[in-house]
Protein backbone atom coordinates (compact mmCIF):
# COMPACT_ATOMS: atom_id res chain seq x y z
CA UNK A 1 0.00 0.00 0.00
CA UNK A 2 1.02 3.50 -0.78
CA UNK A 3 1.88 5.03 2.74
CA UNK A 4 0.19 8.01 1.97
CA UNK A 5 -3.03 6.69 1.22
CA UNK A 6 -2.69 4.31 4.37
CA UNK A 7 -2.71 4.20 8.44
CA UNK A 8 -2.74 2.51 11.21
CA UNK A 9 -5.94 0.96 13.25
CA UNK A 10 -3.92 -0.59 15.89
CA UNK A 11 -1.53 -2.92 14.84
CA UNK A 12 -3.21 -3.22 11.32
CA UNK A 13 -2.31 -0.82 8.07
CA UNK A 14 -5.91 0.08 6.54
CA UNK A 15 -6.82 2.90 3.87
CA UNK A 16 -6.57 6.11 5.51
CA UNK A 17 -10.20 6.39 3.87
CA UNK A 18 -11.50 3.57 5.62
CA UNK A 19 -10.29 4.45 9.49
CA UNK A 20 -12.73 6.83 10.42
CA UNK A 21 -15.42 4.11 9.44
CA UNK A 22 -14.24 1.66 11.23
CA UNK A 23 -13.43 3.99 14.24
CA UNK A 24 -16.53 4.54 14.40
CA UNK A 25 -18.01 1.17 14.61
CA UNK A 26 -15.98 0.91 17.38
CA UNK A 27 -17.20 3.54 19.36
CA UNK A 28 -20.64 2.63 18.52
CA UNK A 29 -20.38 -0.69 19.66
CA UNK A 30 -19.74 0.60 23.11
CA UNK A 31 -20.79 3.26 23.74
CA UNK A 32 -23.87 1.94 25.96
CA UNK A 33 -21.61 0.82 28.28
CA UNK A 34 -18.60 3.30 27.37
CA UNK A 35 -18.60 4.92 30.85
CA UNK A 36 -18.41 1.78 32.83
CA UNK A 37 -16.02 0.27 31.00
CA UNK A 38 -13.11 3.63 31.67
CA UNK A 39 -14.27 3.09 34.98
CA UNK A 40 -13.63 -1.13 35.32
CA UNK A 41 -10.52 -0.95 32.97
CA UNK A 42 -8.57 2.06 35.19
CA UNK A 43 -10.21 1.51 38.49
CA UNK A 44 -11.70 4.77 38.50
CA UNK A 45 -8.51 6.42 38.07
CA UNK A 46 -9.74 8.45 34.90
CA UNK A 47 -11.97 10.78 36.62
CA UNK A 48 -9.05 11.71 38.75
CA UNK A 49 -6.72 12.69 35.25
CA UNK A 50 -9.83 14.39 34.17
CA UNK A 51 -10.16 16.24 36.94
CA UNK A 52 -6.31 17.09 36.71
CA UNK A 53 -7.24 18.20 33.24
CA UNK A 54 -9.66 20.73 34.20
CA UNK A 55 -7.81 22.32 37.10
CA UNK A 56 -4.76 22.71 34.88
CA UNK A 57 -7.17 24.76 32.44
CA UNK A 58 -9.07 26.64 35.65
CA UNK A 59 -12.51 27.43 33.50
CA UNK A 60 -13.52 30.83 33.68
CA UNK A 61 -16.91 32.43 33.09
CA UNK A 62 -17.68 33.19 29.71
CA UNK A 63 -15.05 31.00 28.20
CA UNK A 64 -16.30 28.90 25.38
CA UNK A 65 -15.48 25.57 24.86
CA UNK A 66 -14.93 23.04 22.28
CA UNK A 67 -14.55 19.41 23.65
CA UNK A 68 -14.07 17.03 20.53
CA UNK A 69 -13.92 13.57 20.88
CA UNK A 70 -16.30 14.99 24.05
CA UNK A 71 -17.98 11.48 23.72
CA UNK A 72 -20.27 11.04 26.98
CA UNK A 73 -19.18 14.71 28.15
CA UNK A 74 -17.20 13.87 30.89
CA UNK A 75 -14.81 16.68 29.74
CA UNK A 76 -17.47 19.61 28.90
CA UNK A 77 -19.42 18.76 32.62
CA UNK A 78 -16.36 19.15 34.70
CA UNK A 79 -15.89 22.45 32.66
CA UNK A 80 -19.15 23.99 32.96
CA UNK A 81 -19.33 22.90 36.77
CA UNK A 82 -15.86 24.71 37.14
CA UNK A 83 -16.97 28.08 35.64
CA UNK A 84 -20.01 27.64 37.79
CA UNK A 85 -22.62 27.46 34.69
CA UNK A 86 -21.49 30.63 33.38
CA UNK A 87 -19.40 29.12 30.58
CA UNK A 88 -20.49 27.69 27.37
CA UNK A 89 -19.69 24.07 26.05
CA UNK A 90 -20.21 22.34 22.48
CA UNK A 91 -19.37 18.69 22.65
CA UNK A 92 -18.28 17.36 19.35
CA UNK A 93 -18.23 13.50 18.48
CA UNK A 94 -18.19 11.74 15.02
CA UNK A 95 -20.27 8.78 17.34
CA UNK A 96 -24.09 9.53 17.36
CA UNK A 97 -24.26 6.84 19.74
CA UNK A 98 -21.90 8.42 21.86
CA UNK A 99 -24.15 11.96 21.54
CA UNK A 100 -26.90 10.33 22.67
CA UNK A 101 -25.38 8.87 25.70
CA UNK A 102 -23.83 12.21 26.50
CA UNK A 103 -27.14 14.08 26.21
CA UNK A 104 -28.77 11.50 28.37
CA UNK A 105 -26.47 12.39 30.90
CA UNK A 106 -26.48 16.70 30.31
CA UNK A 107 -30.13 16.43 30.69
CA UNK A 108 -30.11 16.29 34.38
CA UNK A 109 -27.44 19.19 34.83
CA UNK A 110 -28.71 22.41 35.90
CA UNK A 111 -25.74 23.92 33.22
CA UNK A 112 -27.51 21.68 30.24
CA UNK A 113 -28.76 25.14 28.18
CA UNK A 114 -24.82 25.83 27.81
CA UNK A 115 -24.41 22.46 26.30
CA UNK A 116 -24.48 21.85 22.16
CA UNK A 117 -24.10 18.52 20.72
CA UNK A 118 -22.57 18.42 17.15
CA UNK A 119 -22.12 15.02 15.38
CA UNK A 120 -18.55 15.99 13.25
CA UNK A 121 -15.09 15.52 12.48
CA UNK A 122 -12.23 16.82 14.20
CA UNK A 123 -10.48 17.03 10.70
CA UNK A 124 -13.13 19.44 9.11
CA UNK A 125 -14.46 21.09 12.34
CA UNK A 126 -17.96 22.90 11.23
CA UNK A 127 -16.71 26.31 13.02
CA UNK A 128 -15.78 29.44 11.87
CA UNK A 129 -12.13 30.69 12.32
CA UNK A 130 -11.13 32.22 16.28
CA UNK A 131 -14.34 30.81 17.78
CA UNK A 132 -13.42 29.25 21.03
CA UNK A 133 -11.23 30.21 23.75
CA UNK A 134 -10.29 26.37 25.04
CA UNK A 135 -9.88 23.18 23.05
CA UNK A 136 -9.86 20.00 24.77
CA UNK A 137 -10.09 16.27 23.27
CA UNK A 138 -9.74 13.48 25.84
CA UNK A 139 -8.41 10.17 24.79
CA UNK A 140 -9.24 10.91 21.30
CA UNK A 141 -6.17 12.30 18.92
CA UNK A 142 -5.08 9.28 18.62
CA UNK A 143 -7.97 7.71 16.96
CA UNK A 144 -8.02 10.50 14.49
CA UNK A 145 -6.98 9.60 10.55
CA UNK A 146 -4.93 12.52 10.38
CA UNK A 147 -3.46 13.43 13.48
CA UNK A 148 -1.80 16.54 12.08
CA UNK A 149 -4.74 18.23 10.18
CA UNK A 150 -6.78 17.56 13.39
CA UNK A 151 -4.05 20.35 15.41
CA UNK A 152 -4.42 22.58 12.40
CA UNK A 153 -8.07 22.72 12.73
CA UNK A 154 -7.79 22.93 16.74
CA UNK A 155 -5.25 26.14 15.87
CA UNK A 156 -7.98 27.45 13.39
CA UNK A 157 -10.94 27.51 15.66
CA UNK A 158 -9.27 29.05 18.60
CA UNK A 159 -9.20 32.26 19.62
CA UNK A 160 -5.79 34.72 20.37
CA UNK A 161 -4.69 33.86 23.53
CA UNK A 162 -6.76 30.31 23.28
CA UNK A 163 -5.70 27.16 24.30
CA UNK A 164 -5.28 23.48 23.70
CA UNK A 165 -5.28 21.27 25.98
CA UNK A 166 -5.08 17.41 24.75
CA UNK A 167 -5.24 14.51 27.47
CA UNK A 168 -4.00 10.78 26.04
CA UNK A 169 -2.11 7.94 26.73
CA UNK A 170 1.27 8.22 27.07
CA UNK A 171 4.58 6.39 27.67
CA UNK A 172 5.79 5.23 31.09
CA UNK A 173 9.14 6.06 31.31
CA UNK A 174 10.12 3.09 33.80
CA UNK A 175 10.80 -0.09 31.50
CA UNK A 176 9.98 -2.61 34.11
CA UNK A 177 6.34 -0.45 34.70
CA UNK A 178 5.50 -0.39 31.39
CA UNK A 179 5.92 -4.04 30.98
CA UNK A 180 3.66 -4.78 33.88
CA UNK A 181 1.28 -2.30 32.41
CA UNK A 182 0.97 -3.77 28.55
CA UNK A 183 0.55 -6.94 30.38
CA UNK A 184 -2.33 -5.92 32.09
CA UNK A 185 -3.38 -3.96 29.04
CA UNK A 186 -3.09 -6.19 26.98
CA UNK A 187 -4.50 -9.82 28.95
CA UNK A 188 -7.03 -7.86 30.52
CA UNK A 189 -8.50 -4.80 29.44
CA UNK A 190 -10.18 -6.72 25.89
CA UNK A 191 -11.45 -10.06 28.48
CA UNK A 192 -13.15 -6.87 30.64
CA UNK A 193 -14.54 -5.22 27.14
CA UNK A 194 -16.16 -8.96 26.21
CA UNK A 195 -17.58 -9.42 29.80
CA UNK A 196 -18.96 -5.59 30.22
CA UNK A 197 -19.64 -4.31 26.60
CA UNK A 198 -20.14 -7.73 24.47
CA UNK A 199 -16.78 -7.02 22.27
CA UNK A 200 -13.35 -7.84 23.05
CA UNK A 201 -12.06 -6.26 19.20
CA UNK A 202 -12.91 -2.76 20.22
CA UNK A 203 -11.03 -3.00 23.61
CA UNK A 204 -8.04 -4.95 21.45
CA UNK A 205 -8.25 -2.03 18.88
CA UNK A 206 -7.78 0.84 21.74
CA UNK A 207 -5.20 -0.78 23.80
CA UNK A 208 -3.38 -1.36 20.46
CA UNK A 209 -3.89 2.39 19.04
CA UNK A 210 -2.19 3.41 23.12
CA UNK A 211 0.54 1.56 21.78
CA UNK A 212 0.96 3.28 18.09
CA UNK A 213 0.66 6.74 19.39
CA UNK A 214 3.48 9.13 19.52
CA UNK A 215 5.54 8.89 22.84
CA UNK A 216 5.44 12.52 25.10
CA UNK A 217 8.04 14.19 23.72
CA UNK A 218 7.41 13.64 20.25
CA UNK A 219 3.81 14.54 20.40
CA UNK A 220 4.51 17.52 22.04
CA UNK A 221 6.53 18.95 19.63
CA UNK A 222 3.94 18.00 17.10
CA UNK A 223 1.55 20.49 18.86
CA UNK A 224 4.22 22.96 18.58
CA UNK A 225 5.06 22.77 14.93
CA UNK A 226 1.74 23.65 14.28
CA UNK A 227 1.75 27.00 15.82
CA UNK A 228 1.19 26.90 19.42
CA UNK A 229 3.38 28.65 21.86
CA UNK A 230 4.74 27.28 25.38
CA UNK A 231 3.72 23.74 24.48
CA UNK A 232 4.54 21.34 27.65
CA UNK A 233 2.98 18.49 29.01
CA UNK A 234 2.51 16.93 32.41
CA UNK A 235 2.75 13.19 33.07
CA UNK A 236 0.31 11.74 34.85
CA UNK A 237 0.18 8.21 37.07
CA UNK A 238 3.59 7.20 35.93
CA UNK A 239 3.13 8.58 32.45
CA UNK A 240 0.04 5.96 31.52
CA UNK A 241 -1.47 9.38 30.38
CA UNK A 242 -0.70 12.65 30.08
CA UNK A 243 -2.21 16.32 29.81
CA UNK A 244 -0.55 18.50 26.41
CA UNK A 245 -1.25 22.01 26.67
CA UNK A 246 -0.63 24.95 24.20
CA UNK A 247 -1.50 28.64 23.64
CA UNK A 248 -2.24 30.58 20.28
CA UNK A 249 -0.37 33.50 20.52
Amino acid sequence: MNERKTTSFGFDTVLRSEKAGLVKDVFSNVAFRYDVMNDVMSFGIHRFWKDALIDWLNPQPYQKLLDVAGGTGDISFKFLDRARGMATATVLDMTEAMLIEGKKRGESKEFAKNLEWVCGDAMTLPFSDNSFDVYTISFGIRNVVDIEKAIDEAYRVLKIGGRISILEFGKIPDDFLQKIYDKYSFNIIPKLGKIITGDEDSYQYLVESIRKFPEQDRFSKMVASKGFENVKYRNLSFGIASMHLGWKI
